[in-house]
């Protein structure tokens, strides 16, 4: 089961999805299309306390994180 770990202002949403369906990596790429849209940095873990920038969906990764856009000054 894979997650994608969406981080904001009230803490963390995990959304759950077998990657193996075919239904549940179409539902994983259209959350991944609506959070890099809304402007979320999506990234994946590459080692423990490690992740890489991502720019698209992809679908073997067994952990996504989605960072919001920092503001401020």
């Amino acid at each position: 089961m894979a997650t994608q770990i969406v981080m904001d202002h009230s803490g963390d949403s995990r959304h759950f999805f077998d990657n193996s369906k075919a239904d549940g990596l179409a539902e994983a790429e259209r959350l991944f299309l609506e959070f890099t849209s809304k402007g979320y940095t999506a990234a994946v873990r590459t080692g423990t306390g490690e992740v890489t920038r991502i720019t698209t969906f992809d679908p073997a990764a067994e952990e996504t994180l989605f960072f919001p856009r920092l503001v401020g000054g």
